[in-house]
């Protein structure tokens, strides 16, 4: 399985689209890196990119964008509302998916040292790739910000960690480090005083604020140092700033846990600190791309306030929170865009985007694929997705009081199996055509012969591995459907009924094109295993569907009689 990293590099450029175009050029020049999203602010005058992939091409991608915005933006000149010391202020790498944060932090420091040797530019290192301890938080590094450079360089112990402590005016210096996702965050308020801004931001931030006494002096302890009141947030750095092209006011903030301080939890928090003050939010936004769990998780948080099932399908989820924070009151919000999952994703072509009549028409064709195993996963998805019907119905009805958190559980369960069952449709259309194109690999010499046998059998093996997934998934699914029809609404008996003949259908049609598909495979050993362990699947389902069909005959017949 692929390794995949984000790269997030902030540029000290927000106004001019011609610079940002170029940088962003150079990044989707590099093969393998995609550019996923670029977020230019004008009064902060500074540039968001993400851009992920495997890591070197994000490396590459990398060191190419900072040597660009080291050619075009000139630091001496450089204003805005965001803190910043270099032309690449920041450019942190994020694990995505199958490597892990220590891995992450190493490439990372790879990357300062290869952007120090090819651009001079002195790099400090920061977050999970920190050297020093003191160098964790990046506002450490950074105070004082660019204007402070020159003169920090005179301290030995402001050293870099890649580089020589040469002060450089056009680009300065620039921070690089491994992190989890962080979310950028703005919160909006309706008032254009960033004098209250800036106090509901000291109140709520991790750090909080100073503690003063009833003259209103700061408070210092023994040594002199200042007492402080923790804020109400964990793991948020939080500020306020007046956005002149909004017209308004807005709490900013990095959320640098989500799974503990998420986006719901921060926006409640500023709604109750400004209502203390005569204020309202009306709205907020996410700078760059968001991770989908950030969004499901406060999706899920409003729909458990507002006393609606979670047990809905993920786009609801996402659209509820999307509604809920007001992402789109300063600017438009696509999930498709700004949910890192989704953008990665390439889903153009996809058999699961298809109308329900042109996947008909195309299966109804002379194509050899989407055949019997895409349309067996189909059948599983349909029957977990009947299964999730019936749960919500028998959710929202106050006559099953008793079995509604269970109901809830049993429709978030079934609406994941049917997520997993789609995927399906399209893996086993994709298995039966990497086997076909295994199938007319040359075999002119030995060695052609042998990785055309080769490639053969990881093609086999595929196609009938995953029609076995799908009759796997199936006696998970009955389990479900079985559930909500003993114990769902009545008034969709008939409907968790069919949930169980798609479901029984989708067994059979998976085993056959398990069946069909071993005798090409070689391993004889392997071949009776698979064999052996679907027919056992199969009869558990089929024994079980069985029974099921048995009692919603007499049940349904007792209600016509």
């Amino acid at each position: 399985m692929k390794r995949i990293i984000e790269c997030v590099p902030n540029f000290s450029e927000g106004r001019d689209m011609g610079i940002i175009k170029q940088i962003t050029d150079v990044i989707e020049a590099v093969d393998g890196a995609l550019l996923l999203d670029v977020d230019p602010g004008k009064d902060t005058n500074r540039t968001v990119v993400t851009f992920a992939g495997e890591p070197e091409p994000v490396m590459q991608a990398a060191v190419a964008a900072v040597k660009k915005a080291a050619e075009l933006i000139d630091m001496s000149k450089h204003s805005g509302a965001h803190p910043r010391m270099g032309a690449t202020d920041v450019c942190p790498l994020v694990p995505v998916s199958n490597i892990t944060m220590e891995e992450c932090a190493e490439l990372a420091k790879e990357l300062g040292k290869r952007i120090a040797d090819e651009t001079g530019i002195p790099i400090f290192l920061y977050g999970e790739a920190a050297q020093r301890k003191d160098r964790y938080n990046l506002p450490d590094i950074r105070k004082g910000e660019y204007e402070a450079l020159e003169k920090k360089f005179k301290d030995s112990d402001f050293a870099p960690d890649f580089g020589k402590p040469i002060f450089l005016p056009r680009s300065g210096a620039t921070a690089v480090s491994a992190r989890a996702f962080m979310l950028a965050y703005n919160i909006n308020l309706n008032t254009a005083d960033i004098k209250a801004a800036k106090n509901i931001a000291l109140t709520i931030r991790s750090t909080g604020r100073a503690k003063r006494d009833k003259d209103d002096k700061i408070v210092r302890d023994a040594d002199g140092k200042m007492v402080k009141v923790p804020g109400k947030l964990k793991f948020c750095q939080a500020g306020g700033w007046y956005i002149e092209e909004y017209g308004y006011a807005q709490i900013t903030m990095n959320l640098h846990r989500f799974d503990i301080t998420g986006l719901h939890t921060a926006f409640d928090m500023v709604i109750d600190e400004a209502a203390k003050k005569g204020l309202r939010v009306t709205g907020s936004e996410l700078i760059g791309l968001v991770p989908l769990q950030a969004m499901l998780d406060t999706g899920e948080y409003y729909l458990k306030k507002q006393g609606a099932s979670t047990a809905c399908p993920e786009k609801d989820i996402i659209r509820t929170a999307v509604r809920s924070l007001g992402l789109e009151d300063t600017s438009p919000f696509d999930p498709q865009k700004r949910i890192v999952e989704y953008a990665l994703k390439n889903e153009e072509g996809q058999l699961k985007h298809l109308t329900v009549n042109n996947f008909t028409d195309l299966l109804s064709s002379n194509a050899s694929a989407p055949g019997g195993g895409s349309v067996a996963a189909l059948n599983a998805a349909l029957g977990a997705a009947l299964s999730a019907m019936v749960a919500n119905l028998t959710f929202e009805n106050k006559l099953y009081a008793d079995v509604k958190k269970d109901m809830e559980i049993c429709g978030r369960d079934a609406q994941a199996l049917k997520v997993k069952a789609l995927g399906l449709v399209d893996e086993d259309t994709e298995a039966f055509n990497r086997w076909m194109q295994a199938m007319r690999l040359p075999k002119k010499s030995d060695e052609d012969k042998a990785k055309r046998d080769k490639a053969i059998q990881v093609a086999v093996l595929d196609a009938i591995n995953i029609p076995h997934i799908t009759l796997k998934l199936c006696s998970d699914i009955l389990k479900l459907a079985e559930y909500v029809l003993k114990n769902g609404n009545q008034n969709a008996f008939s409907d968790a009924a069919v949930a169980i003949k798609q479901t029984q259908a989708a067994a059979w049609g998976a085993y056959y094109n398990v069946l069909i598909n071993l005798p090409s495979l070689d391993d004889l050993k392997q071949r009776t295993t698979i064999m052996v362990e679907a027919k056992k699947t199969l009869d558990a389902v089929e024994k079980s569907a069985e029974k099921l069909t048995l009692f919603a005959e007499e049940t349904l017949s007792h209600a016509v009689h």
